[in-house]
């Protein structure tokens, strides 16, 4: 236990001056002193982070025009070079402010001015690339299925699921009738889609489905309403998980009386785009149909 006498005491020798010209005396007298604040030294960095700024942001905004209308159109599908040359042209914004930007404002840009500016170019070139690329100013998007394909439940299923990336329909007797079901979705127009569906049997076409735009395919859009909510995967309010919007463009075939076998489904969807002329989405579905032992 410390008592008060001692704490004075301690108190007064580190309060007794330093010697004159002691080192730790000039600091503490230092690290007081407060640097003079200069208003136009101040008004003239301002000044020149300003001009930094509009000159980055009109130089993404540039490069996401340039890739949109010049670059675009020349390609027929999405490429590297779309978003490899805008970021690589960063490194040119040290020699931009320098040759843009007088001397008395450029001198005065450090390491933070580039690393900031290379934030603000990339963030501006994004979203004017966001902006030109999505409806309604473009469509690069192809349609696609909402959530890849089903079939209806009946008592020969005893089961349906992926394994090893095979659909695969496991049957307690020796045949099914399959209704197979799908959905088409669009970020514009799923009614415009043109679908083409086909059906395979070990690597022999056993007859196409589908070769038209969705609207058209009325049958097969009626097929799927007639099977209504009765298909294998359904969510805990039992609506079908293969359509989960208003949008999304319902269609099934009855496939017919499958027998134990390996069969695919290849789907083709397709539309307009902009400005690529097509917009493709494809996909193989591997099925399995086998029979599995019941207690």
């Amino acid at each position: 236990m410390v008592d008060v006498d001692s704490a004075l005491r301690a108190s007064a020798y580190s309060g007794k001056k330093r010697p004159k010209g002691s080192d730790s005396k000039k600091e503490e007298v230092k690290s007081r002193k407060i640097e003079p604040f200069e208003p136009e030294e101040a008004f003239e960095k301002e000044k020149a982070d300003a001009f930094s700024m509009w000159l980055v942001i009109v130089f993404g905004l540039t490069m996401g025009l340039i890739m949109r209308y010049v670059v675009m159109p020349t390609l027929s599908e999405a490429e590297a070079i779309l978003w490899v040359l805008p970021l690589s042209l960063v490194v040119i914004l040290p020699t931009m402010h320098k040759l843009l930007i007088p001397n008395k404002w450029s001198d005065r840009y450090d390491g933070g001015n580039w690393f900031r500016a290379s934030f603000l170019y990339i963030f501006s070139w994004l979203a004017i690339t966001f902006l030109l690329v999505n409806p309604p100013l473009a469509d690069i998007a192809p349609p696609t299925l909402a959530d890849g394909i089903d079939v209806q439940d009946t008592d020969s299923i005893e089961y349906v699921g992926w394994i090893d990336g095979t659909y695969t329909i496991a049957l307690n007797q020796g045949t099914v009738d399959v209704v197979l079901g799908m959905a088409v979705r669009d970020n514009v127009d799923a009614e415009n889609a043109t679908v083409q569906v086909s059906f395979w049997k070990y690597g022999a076409l056993v007859g196409e489905l589908a070769n038209g735009t969705a609207s058209d395919l009325t049958e097969a859009r009626a097929t799927f309403d007639s099977v209504n909510n009765s298909w294998v995967s359904v969510d805990k309010l039992g609506n079908p998980v293969v359509i989960k919007h208003s949008e999304d463009i319902g269609l099934a075939w009855d496939l017919g009386t499958l027998t134990p076998g390996q069969y695919e489904i290849k789907v083709r969807l397709s539309e307009v785009g902009d400005p690529w002329d097509e917009n493709v989405w494809e996909k193989t579905y591997s099925i399995a149909v086998v029979t599995v032992a019941t207690a």
